[in-house]
């Protein structure tokens, strides 16, 4: 019954930002996209072309490129009598999400330990402090960019764009999962302990602890997810990863 209410809703507003003339479609569906992403588009949303392009004064031409692309990219899925809704989360995917990222990041971890130049360890080290710094304030609504940006810095380290680019892949999914994580101080300060220990072991060149460690990291943030949602504080049929 909700799920048919959140349907039925018309698209009121659109809250975008102003727009250039040049490549209309790849703004609208950046933007949509990063809406979609941070969860102020729900799942169960239902967008209509037409309605969009109206709230945002457009035509329907750049919003139907964005659209097509929003469903080729998995965030939205069509519906049987026209229009599309914000696809929302099956816990397979979460799972499957979780488990590729601990196989490519802990990967790329290993590579780190073994392709990095001193130098380049230092930016890693003010992010974990940048991090401490807001996590002590108990501000938390910037970790989640905090801790994307360590990680970032963290891939490029094994010099292996092939495999940052199937990272990079999974980077939205990633976003969501991570705020899920750190929003919890105790998580939050785990998480930075971890980061803490991946980087020593990556300094020393301890390839294969940073790969182990990584994993672990990764994978604790999969049980603590699977739980939050078995215990209902977060629901996967309002929220899109």
């Amino acid at each position: 019954m909700e799920k048919q209410e959140i349907h039925s809703n018309r698209w009121d507003h659109f809250p975008i930002r102003s727009l250039k003339k040049e490549n209309l479609g790849n703004q609208v569906f950046e933007q949509v996209k990063q809406m979609i992403v941070r969860g102020e588009i729900p799942a169960g949303k239902r967008m209509i072309e037409s309605e969009i392009a109206e709230s945002m004064g457009i035509s329907r031409t750049p919003v139907r490129e964005a659209v097509h692309k929003l469903e080729a990219g998995g965030f939205l899925k069509p519906l049987p009598k026209g229009g599309y809704v914000v696809r929302g989360l099956a816990l397979s995917d979460i799972e499957e999400t979780f488990e590729i990222r601990s196989i490519l990041e802990s990967f790329a971890s290993y590579l780190a330990a073994t392709r990095h130049n001193d130098e380049e360890i230092f930016p890693l080290e003010e992010k974990i402090e940048e991090f401490q710094r807001y996590l002590d304030r108990h501000d938390l609504k910037e970790l989640t960019r905090i801790n994307t940006e360590f990680h970032e810095l963290l891939y490029a380290l094994s010099r292996s764009p092939r495999l940052v680019k199937m990272i990079h892949n999974l980077r939205d999914e990633i976003y969501f999962l991570r705020k899920i994580i750190l929003n919890s101080i105790d998580m939050a300060q785990l998480s930075n302990k971890n980061h803490i220990e991946i980087i020593k072991a990556i300094k020393k060149r301890e390839a294969k602890k940073a790969e182990r460690l990584v994993r672990e990291h990764v994978l604790r943030g999969k049980k603590f997810v699977i739980n939050e949602i078995r215990k209902g504080n977060v629901s996967i049929d309002h929220c899109y990863f």
